[in-house]
């Protein structure tokens, strides 16, 4: 087979799923506030951290619209296309990420499922060991946040695919 017959075009793609429902116009102050704590809980966390923890949590909630979003930004920022593919098996990747990076993806992870009830007392003292009480306030909401925006896309079904980065900020 050649490359080119394995190339798909957008016409050989499955249709678009529709949005149920445009939460930002029909709750403009809810949406409204979201971006205002969005922008509170980031002050002061490292933006590479941020945009892994996003990322994952999105991809543990299997919000496409947010993976679509964050993958975006991430890239426009810098980051490189293998971390951000490797982030769904971090696990087996611990080797593209430093040990802060990782504390924070795993408080992220624990945080997004919370099937025990709670934070494991090992994954949030690794996490407090890496960041200063402040930032990891900032953290625990960001990482409080995205999951709040991912039951927002999910439950709406925001469309991937068309977000630019950095137009939501």
């Amino acid at each position: 087979m050649t490359t080119e017959a394995v190339k798909n075009t957008a016409s050989d793609r499955l249709p678009e799923h529709t949005p149920r429902l445009a939460i930002a116009k029909l709750a403009p102050e809810v949406y409204k506030s979201m971006i205002q704590l969005d922008r509170a809980a980031r002050q002061g966390v490292d933006p590479v951290v941020l945009e892994l923890v996003k990322i994952r949590a999105s991809q543990i909630n299997h919000c496409a619209y947010c993976v679509d979003m964050h993958s975006k930004d991430a890239l426009a920022a810098g980051e490189s296309v293998e971390r951000i593919v490797q982030l769904s098996a971090w696990e087996e990747a611990r080797h593209f990420y430093t040990a802060k990076e990782i504390a924070a993806i795993e408080l992220a992870e624990a945080v997004t499922v919370l099937t025990d009830g709670f934070v494991p007392d090992e994954v949030y003292a690794k996490a407090a060991a890496h960041f200063e009480e402040t930032e990891l306030a900032h953290l625990i909401a960001a990482i409080t946040v995205i999951n709040a925006w991912n039951r927002f896309a999910v439950t709406s079904r925001m469309v991937p695919g068309h977000y630019t980065p950095g137009s939501h900020r």
